[in-house]
Protein backbone atom coordinates (compact mmCIF):
# COMPACT_ATOMS: atom_id res chain seq x y z
CA UNK A 1 0.00 0.00 0.00
CA UNK A 2 1.45 3.30 -1.00
CA UNK A 3 -0.23 6.46 0.52
CA UNK A 4 -0.49 10.21 0.30
CA UNK A 5 -0.28 12.59 3.21
CA UNK A 6 -1.55 16.02 4.12
CA UNK A 7 0.31 19.31 4.16
CA UNK A 8 -0.63 22.70 5.53
CA UNK A 9 -0.11 25.67 3.25
CA UNK A 10 -1.40 29.12 2.30
CA UNK A 11 -3.18 30.14 -0.92
CA UNK A 12 -0.01 32.03 -1.69
CA UNK A 13 2.92 29.77 -2.42
CA UNK A 14 5.09 28.73 0.50
CA UNK A 15 8.06 30.00 -1.48
CA UNK A 16 6.75 33.49 -0.78
CA UNK A 17 6.55 32.66 2.91
CA UNK A 18 10.13 31.45 2.81
CA UNK A 19 11.24 34.75 1.27
CA UNK A 20 9.35 36.63 3.98
CA UNK A 21 11.14 34.64 6.65
CA UNK A 22 14.52 35.27 5.09
CA UNK A 23 14.18 38.82 3.85
CA UNK A 24 11.95 40.43 6.47
CA UNK A 25 13.30 38.28 9.28
CA UNK A 26 9.84 37.78 10.73
CA UNK A 27 9.60 37.40 14.47
CA UNK A 28 8.21 34.21 15.91
CA UNK A 29 4.96 36.02 16.78
CA UNK A 30 4.63 37.09 13.16
CA UNK A 31 5.33 33.57 11.97
CA UNK A 32 2.69 32.23 14.34
CA UNK A 33 0.10 34.70 13.07
CA UNK A 34 0.98 33.78 9.49
CA UNK A 35 0.53 30.05 10.16
CA UNK A 36 -2.71 30.77 12.03
CA UNK A 37 -4.10 32.61 8.99
CA UNK A 38 -3.19 29.68 6.76
CA UNK A 39 -4.82 27.14 9.05
CA UNK A 40 -7.96 29.28 9.30
CA UNK A 41 -8.71 28.38 5.68
CA UNK A 42 -9.06 24.76 6.81
CA UNK A 43 -11.04 25.64 9.96
CA UNK A 44 -8.07 24.67 12.16
CA UNK A 45 -6.94 26.79 15.10
CA UNK A 46 -3.59 26.98 16.83
CA UNK A 47 -4.03 25.82 20.44
CA UNK A 48 -7.80 25.76 19.92
CA UNK A 49 -10.37 23.77 21.94
CA UNK A 50 -11.64 21.41 19.25
CA UNK A 51 -10.28 17.86 18.84
CA UNK A 52 -8.81 18.62 15.40
CA UNK A 53 -7.08 21.84 16.45
CA UNK A 54 -3.27 21.92 16.52
CA UNK A 55 -1.51 22.24 19.88
CA UNK A 56 2.02 23.64 19.49
CA UNK A 57 4.73 22.55 21.96
CA UNK A 58 7.79 24.04 20.22
CA UNK A 59 7.82 27.59 18.85
CA UNK A 60 10.23 26.52 16.11
CA UNK A 61 7.31 24.73 14.47
CA UNK A 62 6.11 27.82 12.60
CA UNK A 63 9.28 28.52 10.63
CA UNK A 64 9.82 24.81 10.08
CA UNK A 65 6.44 24.16 8.49
CA UNK A 66 6.58 27.32 6.37
CA UNK A 67 10.00 26.51 4.94
CA UNK A 68 9.68 22.74 4.48
CA UNK A 69 5.96 22.19 3.84
CA UNK A 70 4.52 18.69 4.24
CA UNK A 71 7.93 17.23 5.08
CA UNK A 72 8.30 19.67 7.97
CA UNK A 73 4.73 19.09 9.14
CA UNK A 74 5.33 15.34 9.42
CA UNK A 75 8.83 15.59 10.88
CA UNK A 76 7.78 18.13 13.49
CA UNK A 77 4.99 15.78 14.59
CA UNK A 78 7.51 12.92 14.85
CA UNK A 79 9.70 15.18 17.01
CA UNK A 80 6.82 16.04 19.34
CA UNK A 81 6.70 19.72 18.32
CA UNK A 82 2.90 19.59 18.10
CA UNK A 83 -0.05 17.35 18.85
CA UNK A 84 -3.77 17.07 18.31
CA UNK A 85 -6.36 14.75 19.88
CA UNK A 86 -7.65 13.67 16.45
CA UNK A 87 -4.70 13.55 14.06
CA UNK A 88 -6.62 12.02 11.16
CA UNK A 89 -9.32 14.68 11.47
CA UNK A 90 -6.77 17.51 11.50
CA UNK A 91 -5.11 16.17 8.36
CA UNK A 92 -8.51 15.64 6.75
CA UNK A 93 -9.33 19.32 7.35
CA UNK A 94 -6.07 20.35 5.67
CA UNK A 95 -6.74 18.11 2.68
CA UNK A 96 -10.42 18.99 2.35
CA UNK A 97 -9.44 22.66 2.15
CA UNK A 98 -6.96 21.76 -0.60
CA UNK A 99 -4.13 23.46 1.27
CA UNK A 100 -1.70 20.80 0.07
CA UNK A 101 -2.06 22.08 -3.50
CA UNK A 102 -0.60 25.45 -2.48
CA UNK A 103 2.52 24.26 -0.65
CA UNK A 104 5.59 24.37 -2.86
CA UNK A 105 9.08 24.54 -1.37
CA UNK A 106 12.44 24.07 -3.02
CA UNK A 107 12.40 20.48 -1.74
CA UNK A 108 9.13 19.82 -3.55
CA UNK A 109 10.57 21.26 -6.75
CA UNK A 110 13.62 19.04 -6.43
CA UNK A 111 11.43 15.96 -5.93
CA UNK A 112 9.63 16.71 -9.20
CA UNK A 113 12.83 17.42 -11.11
CA UNK A 114 14.45 14.25 -9.78
CA UNK A 115 11.39 12.18 -10.72
CA UNK A 116 11.41 13.53 -14.26
CA UNK A 117 15.14 13.09 -14.78
CA UNK A 118 15.73 9.72 -13.11
CA UNK A 119 14.00 6.36 -12.99
CA UNK A 120 13.76 6.02 -9.21
CA UNK A 121 12.15 2.59 -9.49
CA UNK A 122 14.77 1.00 -11.74
CA UNK A 123 16.29 -2.43 -11.08
CA UNK A 124 19.04 -1.01 -8.88
CA UNK A 125 16.50 0.60 -6.53
CA UNK A 126 13.81 -2.08 -6.78
CA UNK A 127 14.67 -3.75 -3.48
CA UNK A 128 15.04 -0.54 -1.46
CA UNK A 129 11.39 -0.40 -0.38
CA UNK A 130 11.64 -4.05 0.69
CA UNK A 131 14.59 -3.33 2.96
CA UNK A 132 13.30 -0.04 4.38
CA UNK A 133 9.59 -0.77 4.77
CA UNK A 134 8.53 -4.37 4.38
CA UNK A 135 11.52 -5.73 6.30
CA UNK A 136 10.81 -3.53 9.35
CA UNK A 137 9.62 -6.55 11.32
CA UNK A 138 7.00 -9.25 10.88
CA UNK A 139 5.98 -8.69 14.52
CA UNK A 140 4.82 -5.16 13.67
CA UNK A 141 2.86 -6.25 10.63
CA UNK A 142 1.38 -9.30 12.34
CA UNK A 143 0.11 -7.03 15.13
CA UNK A 144 -1.31 -4.47 12.75
CA UNK A 145 -2.76 -6.49 9.90
CA UNK A 146 -4.71 -9.09 11.86
CA UNK A 147 -5.14 -12.80 11.22
CA UNK A 148 -4.42 -12.41 7.50
CA UNK A 149 -1.14 -10.63 6.76
CA UNK A 150 -2.65 -8.79 3.82
CA UNK A 151 -1.28 -5.26 3.44
CA UNK A 152 -3.95 -3.91 1.11
CA UNK A 153 -7.54 -2.74 1.28
CA UNK A 154 -10.18 -5.11 2.61
CA UNK A 155 -13.59 -5.56 0.98
CA UNK A 156 -16.23 -4.49 3.51
CA UNK A 157 -19.41 -4.95 1.47
CA UNK A 158 -20.70 -7.72 3.78
CA UNK A 159 -17.85 -7.91 6.31
CA UNK A 160 -18.13 -6.97 9.95
CA UNK A 161 -14.45 -6.95 10.91
CA UNK A 162 -10.98 -6.69 9.39
CA UNK A 163 -10.31 -10.42 9.09
CA UNK A 164 -13.63 -10.99 7.33
CA UNK A 165 -13.00 -8.02 5.02
CA UNK A 166 -9.59 -9.36 3.98
CA UNK A 167 -10.95 -12.84 3.39
CA UNK A 168 -13.77 -11.33 1.31
CA UNK A 169 -11.20 -9.39 -0.74
CA UNK A 170 -9.12 -12.50 -1.43
CA UNK A 171 -12.22 -14.43 -2.44
CA UNK A 172 -13.33 -11.55 -4.67
CA UNK A 173 -9.96 -11.66 -6.45
CA UNK A 174 -10.24 -15.41 -7.03
CA UNK A 175 -13.79 -15.10 -8.33
CA UNK A 176 -12.89 -12.25 -10.67
CA UNK A 177 -10.04 -14.36 -12.07
CA UNK A 178 -12.39 -17.35 -12.44
CA UNK A 179 -9.91 -19.60 -10.66
CA UNK A 180 -10.51 -23.36 -10.58
CA UNK A 181 -8.52 -26.48 -9.73
CA UNK A 182 -5.54 -27.14 -11.95
CA UNK A 183 -4.81 -23.54 -12.96
CA UNK A 184 -1.37 -22.01 -12.38
CA UNK A 185 -1.32 -18.41 -11.17
CA UNK A 186 1.25 -15.65 -10.66
CA UNK A 187 1.17 -13.13 -7.80
CA UNK A 188 3.30 -10.06 -8.61
CA UNK A 189 4.25 -8.61 -5.22
CA UNK A 190 3.05 -11.54 -3.13
CA UNK A 191 3.74 -10.01 0.29
CA UNK A 192 3.58 -12.59 3.07
CA UNK A 193 1.97 -15.17 0.78
CA UNK A 194 -1.60 -14.97 2.10
CA UNK A 195 -3.27 -14.53 -1.29
CA UNK A 196 -1.50 -17.52 -2.85
CA UNK A 197 -2.22 -19.64 0.21
CA UNK A 198 -5.91 -18.71 0.02
CA UNK A 199 -6.12 -19.42 -3.71
CA UNK A 200 -4.33 -22.78 -3.37
CA UNK A 201 -6.44 -23.95 -0.43
CA UNK A 202 -9.84 -22.63 -1.56
CA UNK A 203 -9.59 -22.88 -5.34
CA UNK A 204 -7.09 -25.70 -5.90
CA UNK A 205 -4.56 -23.75 -7.92
CA UNK A 206 -0.77 -23.81 -7.93
CA UNK A 207 1.29 -20.68 -8.21
CA UNK A 208 4.38 -18.50 -8.04
CA UNK A 209 4.78 -15.36 -5.95
CA UNK A 210 7.51 -12.74 -6.27
CA UNK A 211 8.50 -10.09 -3.72
CA UNK A 212 11.39 -7.66 -3.14
CA UNK A 213 11.31 -8.22 0.64
CA UNK A 214 13.54 -10.92 2.13
CA UNK A 215 11.45 -10.97 5.33
CA UNK A 216 8.26 -11.45 3.35
CA UNK A 217 9.78 -14.18 1.20
CA UNK A 218 10.94 -16.21 4.19
CA UNK A 219 7.58 -15.84 5.92
CA UNK A 220 5.62 -16.71 2.77
CA UNK A 221 7.65 -19.87 2.18
CA UNK A 222 6.89 -21.06 5.69
CA UNK A 223 3.22 -20.09 5.38
CA UNK A 224 2.78 -21.94 2.10
CA UNK A 225 4.80 -25.01 3.06
CA UNK A 226 3.07 -28.15 1.79
CA UNK A 227 1.14 -26.25 -0.88
CA UNK A 228 1.99 -26.14 -4.62
CA UNK A 229 3.33 -22.62 -4.22
CA UNK A 230 6.79 -21.22 -5.02
CA UNK A 231 7.98 -17.95 -3.48
CA UNK A 232 10.81 -16.01 -5.12
CA UNK A 233 12.84 -12.98 -4.08
CA UNK A 234 12.73 -11.45 -7.54
CA UNK A 235 12.12 -8.23 -9.46
CA UNK A 236 8.96 -8.40 -11.55
CA UNK A 237 10.91 -7.41 -14.68
CA UNK A 238 12.70 -10.77 -14.63
CA UNK A 239 9.48 -12.76 -15.05
CA UNK A 240 9.13 -14.53 -18.39
CA UNK A 241 6.85 -17.58 -18.21
CA UNK A 242 3.18 -18.31 -18.83
CA UNK A 243 0.42 -18.56 -16.23
CA UNK A 244 -3.31 -19.14 -16.53
CA UNK A 245 -4.00 -16.05 -14.42
CA UNK A 246 -1.99 -13.17 -12.96
CA UNK A 247 -2.80 -10.84 -10.09
CA UNK A 248 -1.06 -8.06 -8.20
CA UNK A 249 -2.40 -6.68 -4.91
CA UNK A 250 -0.96 -3.38 -3.69
CA UNK A 251 2.35 -3.59 -5.53
CA UNK A 252 1.74 -1.27 -8.50
CA UNK A 253 2.21 1.74 -6.21
CA UNK A 254 5.95 0.96 -6.23
CA UNK A 255 6.35 0.65 -10.02
CA UNK A 256 6.70 4.32 -10.99
CA UNK A 257 5.43 6.11 -14.08
CA UNK A 258 8.61 5.47 -16.06
CA UNK A 259 8.02 1.73 -15.68
CA UNK A 260 4.27 1.44 -16.11
CA UNK A 261 4.51 0.29 -19.72
CA UNK A 262 7.19 -2.27 -18.84
CA UNK A 263 5.02 -3.58 -16.00
CA UNK A 264 2.05 -4.18 -18.29
CA UNK A 265 4.32 -5.75 -20.90
CA UNK A 266 5.55 -8.20 -18.26
CA UNK A 267 1.99 -9.01 -17.23
CA UNK A 268 1.02 -9.48 -20.88
CA UNK A 269 3.82 -11.92 -21.64
CA UNK A 270 3.06 -13.88 -18.46
CA UNK A 271 -0.68 -14.35 -18.85
CA UNK A 272 -2.12 -16.99 -21.18
CA UNK A 273 -4.02 -15.82 -24.26
CA UNK A 274 -7.29 -16.91 -22.68
CA UNK A 275 -6.29 -15.85 -19.17
CA UNK A 276 -7.08 -12.85 -16.98
CA UNK A 277 -4.95 -10.27 -15.18
CA UNK A 278 -6.23 -8.50 -12.03
CA UNK A 279 -4.56 -5.28 -10.89
CA UNK A 280 -5.41 -4.06 -7.37
CA UNK A 281 -3.91 -0.63 -6.71
CA UNK A 282 -4.38 2.64 -4.90
CA UNK A 283 -4.99 5.39 -7.43
CA UNK A 284 -5.00 9.16 -7.41
CA UNK A 285 -7.42 11.58 -9.05
CA UNK A 286 -4.68 13.62 -10.74
CA UNK A 287 -1.66 12.42 -12.70
CA UNK A 288 1.69 13.07 -11.03
CA UNK A 289 5.28 11.90 -11.28
CA UNK A 290 6.28 11.80 -7.60
CA UNK A 291 4.91 11.17 -4.13
CA UNK A 292 4.66 13.31 -1.02
CA UNK A 293 8.17 14.11 0.33
CA UNK A 294 7.40 12.85 3.85
CA UNK A 295 5.95 9.55 2.59
CA UNK A 296 8.92 9.14 0.26
CA UNK A 297 11.48 9.76 3.02
CA UNK A 298 9.96 7.79 5.88
CA UNK A 299 7.44 5.23 4.62
CA UNK A 300 7.53 4.20 0.96
CA UNK A 301 10.77 5.26 -0.76
CA UNK A 302 10.49 5.71 -4.53
CA UNK A 303 6.73 5.17 -4.49
CA UNK A 304 4.01 6.99 -6.42
CA UNK A 305 0.29 6.60 -6.97
CA UNK A 306 -0.96 6.09 -10.53
CA UNK A 307 -3.85 7.96 -12.10
CA UNK A 308 -6.53 6.41 -14.29
CA UNK A 309 -5.03 8.18 -17.31
CA UNK A 310 -1.55 6.78 -16.63
CA UNK A 311 -2.89 3.25 -16.22
CA UNK A 312 -4.91 3.27 -19.42
CA UNK A 313 -2.07 4.84 -21.42
CA UNK A 314 0.42 2.25 -20.18
CA UNK A 315 -1.87 -0.71 -20.88
CA UNK A 316 -3.20 0.51 -24.23
CA UNK A 317 -2.76 -2.05 -26.99
CA UNK A 318 -1.70 -4.77 -24.56
CA UNK A 319 -4.99 -5.61 -22.83
CA UNK A 320 -8.74 -5.30 -23.12
CA UNK A 321 -10.14 -3.61 -20.01
CA UNK A 322 -12.96 -5.89 -18.86
CA UNK A 323 -13.82 -4.31 -15.50
CA UNK A 324 -12.86 -1.32 -13.33
CA UNK A 325 -14.08 -1.53 -9.73
CA UNK A 326 -13.58 1.32 -7.23
CA UNK A 327 -14.07 0.58 -3.55
CA UNK A 328 -11.78 3.28 -2.21
CA UNK A 329 -14.15 4.16 0.63
CA UNK A 330 -13.36 0.74 2.11
CA UNK A 331 -9.75 1.77 2.65
CA UNK A 332 -10.68 4.19 5.43
CA UNK A 333 -12.28 1.32 7.37
CA UNK A 334 -9.27 -0.91 6.70
CA UNK A 335 -6.82 1.75 7.90
CA UNK A 336 -8.87 2.46 11.01
CA UNK A 337 -8.75 -1.24 11.87
CA UNK A 338 -4.98 -1.33 11.31
CA UNK A 339 -4.53 1.71 13.53
CA UNK A 340 -6.65 0.24 16.32
CA UNK A 341 -4.68 -3.02 16.14
CA UNK A 342 -1.26 -1.43 16.29
CA UNK A 343 -2.20 1.02 19.05
CA UNK A 344 -3.30 -1.91 21.23
CA UNK A 345 -0.10 -3.78 20.41
CA UNK A 346 2.53 -1.09 21.11
CA UNK A 347 3.19 -2.15 24.74
CA UNK A 348 3.95 -5.70 23.63
CA UNK A 349 6.11 -4.84 20.62
CA UNK A 350 9.89 -4.71 20.56
CA UNK A 351 11.60 -1.69 22.14
CA UNK A 352 13.22 -0.88 18.79
CA UNK A 353 9.89 0.72 17.87
CA UNK A 354 10.68 3.76 19.99
CA UNK A 355 8.49 6.81 20.58
CA UNK A 356 9.64 8.63 17.45
CA UNK A 357 8.90 5.54 15.35
CA UNK A 358 5.45 5.25 16.93
CA UNK A 359 4.67 8.88 16.15
CA UNK A 360 5.90 8.34 12.60
CA UNK A 361 3.65 5.30 12.22
CA UNK A 362 0.66 7.14 13.72
CA UNK A 363 1.19 10.00 11.30
CA UNK A 364 1.43 7.61 8.35
CA UNK A 365 -1.82 5.83 9.19
CA UNK A 366 -3.67 9.03 10.10
CA UNK A 367 -2.55 10.75 6.90
CA UNK A 368 -3.64 7.75 4.85
CA UNK A 369 -7.04 7.75 6.56
CA UNK A 370 -7.42 11.46 5.80
CA UNK A 371 -6.57 11.01 2.12
CA UNK A 372 -9.19 8.31 1.63
CA UNK A 373 -11.78 10.15 3.74
CA UNK A 374 -11.30 13.17 1.48
CA UNK A 375 -11.67 10.83 -1.55
CA UNK A 376 -8.39 12.14 -2.95
CA UNK A 377 -7.15 8.56 -3.29
CA UNK A 378 -9.07 5.55 -4.58
CA UNK A 379 -8.76 1.78 -4.49
CA UNK A 380 -9.14 0.22 -7.91
CA UNK A 381 -9.41 -3.37 -9.05
CA UNK A 382 -9.03 -3.77 -12.80
CA UNK A 383 -9.63 -7.00 -14.68
CA UNK A 384 -7.86 -7.17 -18.04
CA UNK A 385 -7.69 -9.83 -20.75
CA UNK A 386 -5.20 -10.19 -23.60
CA UNK A 387 -7.74 -10.47 -26.41
CA UNK A 388 -11.11 -9.84 -24.80
CA UNK A 389 -13.33 -12.44 -23.16
CA UNK A 390 -15.47 -14.07 -25.84
CA UNK A 391 -19.12 -13.31 -25.19
CA UNK A 392 -18.21 -10.72 -22.57
CA UNK A 393 -16.97 -10.70 -18.99
CA UNK A 394 -19.41 -10.64 -16.07
CA UNK A 395 -17.74 -9.01 -13.07
CA UNK A 396 -18.43 -10.43 -9.59
CA UNK A 397 -19.12 -8.01 -6.80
Amino acid sequence: MSRGTAAAGPPVRTGAAVRCVREARMTNDELRRHVARILQIADVQLDGPRPWDLQVHDEGFYARVLTTGSLGLGESYMDGDWDTPMLDQLLFHLLAARLDRHVHTWRDAWVLVRARLFNRQDRRRAFEVGRRHYDLGNDLYRAMLGRHLVYSCGYWREAGDLDAAQEAKLDLVCRKLQLRPGLRVLDIGCGWGEALKFAAERYGVSGVGVTVSAEQADFARALCRGLPVEIRLQDYRDLDERFDAVFSLGMFEHVGVKNYRTYFEVARRCVAEDGLFLLHSIGTNVSTVATDPWIDKYIFPNSMLPSAAQITAASEGLFVLEDWHNFGADYERTLNAWRDNVERAWPQLDARYDERFRRMWRYYLAASIAVFRARQAQLWQLVLSPEGVRGGYVAPR
